[in-house]
């Protein structure tokens, strides 16, 4: 398809995304960003790490999207006691057979909350690793594939919170996005307000979307075109990073520790494409990638302890790169 028919193609087929926004939209007040957001790592096969205070409807909003497709969905609330078997399940001994049985945890659905994940240490959260790369699971010699689409969706509280522990940085890596909710705004503070503050008042969304539509989706946005100076433009980005001095950045060559890795450069690109996919285009534009860029960068760049001294952020690093490399 040439890139005219790719854009007549996408028109037809947002009235299905118009479908699940409105049908979260029924639940959900504002939010627009985040909302996007999944429906891109839907559209991507990939996971999303959400960080915001207590009360920002993280654990609804996903919730919600669960809802809203006809897929199989778990909950697994992240605590100091959990243990690695309590998420991806475990072998059970049968006294009476003398055989081990395979007991299957809740990571086995097609979407996963991992609700409050930095709540549980470090050996529960790497019990997601090879879930989220691999789409499988280890359980003693048997290996099992997990059924697609397969998303983790985790919420997190700040880390400078009571009783949190960082993710490992080997796990963050594999979240195609990191989002940062802030407080909502008065206009919807007014409108949760009058939704939401009613006890007999539980909205509840319906399915809309079917596995079907999620896989023919997802193979439209793999064919949305990309020029090779949009690529170009990505690597960078990217490459930036790692080498700031290369692209006239060189006051940050002492505050980047460790730069994104090349999973960096191939979520770009497809959230990049999804971001064209959502705006209607059969074409990826500079702006696409730079309207996605943060959400996939953020927890990609680690700064040096002399940077976090001097109470900088990755954010504003990365706003100073997309500041600075040159746009095709």
């Amino acid at each position: 398809m040439d890139i005219t028919q790719i854009s007549e193609q996408i028109s037809r087929e947002n009235a299905v995304l118009d479908r699940l926004r409105a049908e979260i939209g029924r639940v959900i007040v504002g939010q627009e960003t985040l909302i996007n957001r999944l429906i891109m790592a839907l559209l991507c096969n990939n996971h999303v790490l959400i960080e915001g205070v207590p009360g920002l409807a993280k654990t609804l909003t996903v919730t919600t999207l669960a809802q809203s497709l006809h897929a199989t969905f778990h909950r697994i609330q992240f605590t100091p006691d959990l243990l690695p078997a309590d998420v991806i399940g475990t072998m059970i001994y049968n006294p009476k057979t003398g055989d081990f049985t395979t007991r299957r945890g809740p990571v086995f659905a097609n979407i996963i909350l991992a609700d409050e994940i930095n709540r549980a240490p470090a050996k529960v959260q790497s019990a997601l690793l090879e879930a989220m790369q691999e789409h499988q699971v280890t359980i003693g010699d048997d290996t099992f594939p997990l059924e697609e689409p397969f998303l983790v969706l985790a919420t997190q509280n700040p880390v400078e919170q009571e009783g949190t522990y960082p993710l490992p940085e080997a796990q963050v890596d594999r979240f195609m996005f990191k989002l940062k909710l802030d407080y909502p705004d008065k206009q919807d503070e007014l409108k949760i307000l009058r939704r939401m503050a009613n006890s007999s008042n539980r909205l509840h969304a319906e399915p809309v979307m079917e596995p079907a539509d999620i896989a023919r989706l997802r193979s439209l946005a793999d064919a949305i075109f990309m020029d090779e100076k949009i690529e170009s433009y990505i690597v960078d980005l990217v490459d930036a990073t790692r080498h700031p001095a290369a692209y006239g950045l060189k006051k940050l060559e002492d505050m980047i520790r460790y730069g994104a890795s090349p999973r960096a450069t191939l979520f770009l690109t497809m959230a990049s494409r999804c971001q064209a996919f959502l705006e209607g285009r059969g074409y990826v534009t500079p702006q696409d990638v730079k309207t996605v860029a943060m959400d996939v960068l953020r927890h990609r760049v680690i700064l040096t302890y002399e940077a976090e001294a001097e109470e900088q952020d990755p954010e504003s690093v990365v706003q100073e790169i997309l500041n600075t490399v040159r746009v095709p």
